[in-house]
């Protein structure tokens, strides 16, 4: 297949291979993709995915591969944030006609959402926690008390009580059909509040070595941690414990989704198959052009020869299950979405309420004015992103929603 990204090239700064042609690009993100790009420690080149756009400390859509250094701000907070998607046995004509009882009964069965309300339970969390979600804590538990005896703080973090829960944002749970009416289950989240804190942790102490060094950067929010410091150590064992943790949110989220979905079918049915579990808002320590490095993948998913990924669209869009074609340009790597040409304030803005119905029109989901930021028109065209990234990955399934929830 022939080559289809695009090279940005500049004196001074290590290459940046796009897959951008087609879809939007905006300047700011040009130039924080070149802030990254003149980093000492890049190996080869900053890939950067056809849903690449504007983020906090680095853009999102991009892969960072790194010799000796981390930066933890393009690793960024909601880490091991990713996909799963299971296949059931279901069909589409086994659905009931009105889907509002099936959503409402995956909100019941996951906490989702936020409520500041001093004193009282945050509606996205656990009150008490129910023994599923104390199993699956387990594997998490022992890492767990490493961590807080080093860093106390992590005690007061939503840990087991943001465990199977959902979030806010663009986080969702999906009931979607495929191109053989197949019915799917496909959610979002990560690790949650202690992700969080973990994360901004790390963030922060990278920012106050590089001012206690003097070190001068294009942006502060690329502050590093060399590879040769104890706190590199600390930092990825902590992150590989917060991946876990939001692989497992997703494990039991996906449960329970399921179990509330046998709920209300009068048809049993089974889940086929996963499609994959994956995260992409992470960091792995691979080996790239015959050397080992650090890949920070920001809003990208690991796409290795026959590595099975999914790339969702927005809550009005197709969403794909796709098959990776282990592209080394791209460090292995596609794209994680389709990716934000509003920002949330612009949406809520220039995107009325009218316009939102419309675009959602057969999907059950919220469809008030708080959910006007996750609008499809805020994104890019999930077809167009999917076109200029033709050389990464094959397209599997292709799958749209019927019904979605948001937090």
């Amino acid at each position: 297949m022939s080559t289809v990204y695009e090279v940005i090239s500049q004196q001074g700064y290590t290459p940046i291979k796009s897959w951008t042609r087609g879809v939007p690009f905006d300047e700011n993100s040009k130039q924080q993709l070149m802030n990254i790009a003149k980093m000492p420690f890049i190996h080869k080149w900053v890939a950067a995915m056809p849903d690449v756009h504007l983020g906090k400390g680095a853009t999102i859509g991009s892969v960072i591969p790194t010799t000796g250094a981390i930066i933890p701000a393009a690793v960024g907070v909601d880490l091991g944030c990713g996909m799963m998607a299971v296949k059931t046995s279901l069909k589409a004509g086994q659905l009931p006609d009105s889907l509002l009882g099936i959503r409402h009964a995956i909100e019941k069965a996951v906490p989702h959402g936020r409520s500041k309300r001093r004193g009282r339970r945050d509606k996205g969390s656990w009150g008490n926690t129910p023994k599923d979600v104390e199993t699956a804590w387990q594997p998490l538990h022992d890492q767990f008390q490493i961590m807080t005896e080093k860093y106390p703080f992590l005690k007061n973090a939503n840990h087991i009580n943001h465990l199977g829960t959902l979030g806010g944002g663009n986080h969702f749970i999906e009931v979607c059909l495929d191109e053989k009416d197949n019915v799917w289950v496909m959610l979002h989240s990560g690790s949650r509040g202690v992700g969080n804190v973990i994360g901004t942790y790390f963030i922060n102490q990278a920012k106050k070595d590089m001012e206690r060094y003097f070190i001068q950067l294009p942006d502060k929010d690329l502050a590093y941690i060399p590879e040769s410091s104890k706190t590199f150590r600390e930092y990825t064992l902590s992150v590989a414990w917060a991946q876990d943790f939001a692989r497992i949110n997703r494990e039991v989220m996906m449960s329970r989704t399921l179990e509330a979905l046998q709920n209300e079918i009068p048809t049993p049915f089974t889940a086929v198959s996963e499609a994959v579990n994956c995260h992409h808002n992470y960091i792995s320590h691979e080996k790239h052009f015959d050397k080992n490095v650090w890949v920070t993948r920001k809003g990208a998913v690991s796409a290795r020869e026959g590595q099975m990924g999914i790339i969702p669209g927005s809550m009005g869009a197709k969403s794909f299950i796709v098959r990776g074609l282990g592209n080394a340009d791209s460090f292995c790597s596609c794209s994680h979405g389709a990716g934000r040409v509003m920002s949330r304030t612009k949406a809520k803005k220039e995107v009325s309420l009218e316009e939102h119905i419309k675009a959602t029109e057969g999907v059950e989901c919220r469809k008030d004015v708080s959910v006007i930021d996750e609008t499809p028109a805020a994104y890019k065209p999930i077809e167009k992103v999917m076109k200029a990234q033709e050389d990464l990955v094959e397209i599997v399934h292709t799958l749209k929603q019927v019904v979605c929830v948001k937090g």
